[in-house]
């Protein structure tokens, strides 16, 4: 490693802040552009498949691709909960929801992962799997979900809300419990691959997940190649190009120059870009309910992500894919899908 593998410039890391806060902000804004003329997950597992593939070439060409049976395995459940019931799920439910509102509601997912996180500890009882949470974490959960229920309403399934479709919102709530099951899965995996094979494994099977749930819901038929626009088709390319390959590198590249706690800020910036790129680009409305809801929600994860780096809870980031995308609230925040 050289020196200047060792020690970044402060232009570098403002750089790959920069990437991340405004790169996996932007992801679903470019979600809805493409699900405008291109099935969900269709779009998502042609998606995963070449940026897995690409992943997966540079590697076996520069250092070899090497994974046991086991890290097959491991990976390619992992990437069926993290693509397929994260950002698969977010995808379907961008057809309806507008993408601001989808951020933000997937930026609760640091919730799920602190319950899940908890409930590994009561299942396992070993002092190895599992956290019970502080106090003040409590307090973040209490204010998370306060924060979704402002946002969404009490009666979003029966009614929608705002606009809002009710099931495209459970099944944003749905990406965030299952992107929340993949993450524990890969924090207590117990023979971990390299990052960035554990990422090239995880998208080409999620890819295959999502190939197969877009043909059992007769996606193919329905896709009309000479009805996909200009746009969505750019949209797509800037997903694989900058949401899956330049976001994700740079990532793991401030994992190893910075500080989980600081690299975790992108939970708290995220959602306002996303907020903002849907109301300039797309004109989604933005409603006085909506600046409460997401103070309220991005409060509650603050105080969750300090308490988990506090207790070194964050996952390395061995195979936070769809951060290349959806959220991670991922790694070290927790998780989220993203996008």
């Amino acid at each position: 490693m050289t020196s200047a593998e060792r020690t970044p410039t402060r232009s570098a890391l403002i750089a790959g802040f920069a990437a991340i806060y405004l790169i996996w902000g932007s992801t679903y804004l470019g979600i809805r552009i493409v699900v405008e003329t291109i099935p969900p997950f269709l779009m998502a597992g042609v998606r995963f498949l070449v940026a897995g593939a690409l992943i997966a070439g540079y590697l076996a060409l520069t250092r070899g691709f090497r994974a046991t049976r086991r890290q097959w395995r491991d990976n390619a459940v992992i990437g069926g909960f993290l693509c397929l019931g994260g950002n698969g799920l977010v995808s379907w439910a961008e057809q309806k929801i507008p993408s601001g509102i989808a951020t933000l509601i997937i930026s609760v997912g640091p919730l799920f992962i602190v319950l899940l996180d908890w409930a590994a500890h009561a299942l396992f009882h070993d002092n190895r799997r599992g956290t019970r949470p502080t106090r003040l974490t409590f307090v973040g959960l209490a204010l998370g979900f306060a924060g979704l229920a402002v946002l969404v309403g009490p009666d979003v399934v029966r009614q929608g809300v705002g606009g809002l479709d009710g099931w495209s919102v459970v099944g944003l709530i749905g990406a965030c419990l299952f992107w929340g099951i993949g993450m524990i899965y890969t924090k207590y995996a117990h023979d971990p691959v390299e990052p960035f094979t554990g990422a090239a494994i995880q998208m080409l099977a999620g890819s295959v997940w999502l190939l197969l749930t877009s043909v059992a819901c007769g996606e193919p038929g329905r896709l009309v190649v000479a009805a996909i626009s200009g746009r969505s088709l750019l949209a797509w390319s800037y997903l694989v190009v900058f949401g899956s390959l330049i976001g994700f590198t740079t990532f793991v590249w401030l994992m190893k120059h910075s500080t989980p706690a600081r690299v975790s800020t992108y939970a708290y910036v995220n959602p306002i870009v996303a907020v903002f790129l849907g109301w300039w680009i797309l004109r989604e409305p933005i409603s006085p309910r909506i600046f409460v809801a997401s103070a309220i929600i991005i409060a509650g994860v603050a105080i969750i992500t300090t308490q988990k780096n506090k207790k070194t809870l964050a996952t390395p980031p061995r195979q936070a894919i769809a951060a290349a995308d959806v959220h991670p609230e991922d790694e070290p925040a927790g998780a989220e899908s993203k996008a």
